[in-house]
């Protein structure tokens, strides 16, 4: 069994902490949001079974090119995402909806069922959930623009104001939370 060792960086967000893993040519593997590290690893591992995935702080003053972006990103740069080089493990389909998540422009959504029709399988919708769900690499691959059929924020691994924020962040205008009577 090979061991892989990646390099994890954090950085602050006005959302909380992100975890960002990248490999030795840089390239992004994870991100995360540090109060979800233990379900990023698990991702990881998932991604990776045939090989062990260690994680080791980056060392040095440089931040990497995924952080520069992200930082980028998160100060209102919204395509500074888009050329981001990432790799992922996954089955063929997994990193096909992850492909096509990437299609997703900044500031639109898609629905699961648009999402599937897109790959040419629309009766796949379960499965572009599920595989949208095990996407180790938020925000870059943006699972957050995915919504319900009928407009509402669904799940993200994340946490719901995470994804609003997110959204809303991008320009996405959103109905307000309803509150419970």
């Amino acid at each position: 069994m090979a061991s892989l060792v990646f390099k994890i960086e954090r950085m602050p967000t006005p959302v909380g902490e992100l975890l960002i893993v990248t490999d030795g040519d840089g390239a992004l593997r994870g991100t995360d949001w540090t109060d979800h590290e233990a379900r990023m690893r698990e991702l990881l591992r998932l991604q990776y079974a045939k090989d062990v995935v260690q994680l080791a702080a980056a060392s040095g003053v440089a931040a990497s090119e995924a952080r520069r972006a992200l930082e980028a990103y998160v100060a209102g740069d919204l395509k500074s995402l888009a050329t981001l080089a990432v790799r992922t493990g996954g089955t063929p389909f997994q990193r096909e909806v992850w492909g096509a998540l990437r299609t997703i422009p900044a500031g639109e959504t898609r629905s699961y069922s648009e999402l599937a029709v897109q790959l040419n399988r629309p009766a796949a919708v379960r499965a572009v959930g599920m595989a949208n769900g095990a996407n180790p690499i938020s925000i870059v691959v943006p699972c957050h623009r995915v919504i319900g059929a009928d407009g509402s924020l669904t799940g993200y691994g994340g946490g719901l104001p995470r994804k609003r924020w997110l959204l809303e962040h991008e320009g996405v205008r959103l109905a307000s939370p309803r509150r419970a009577a």
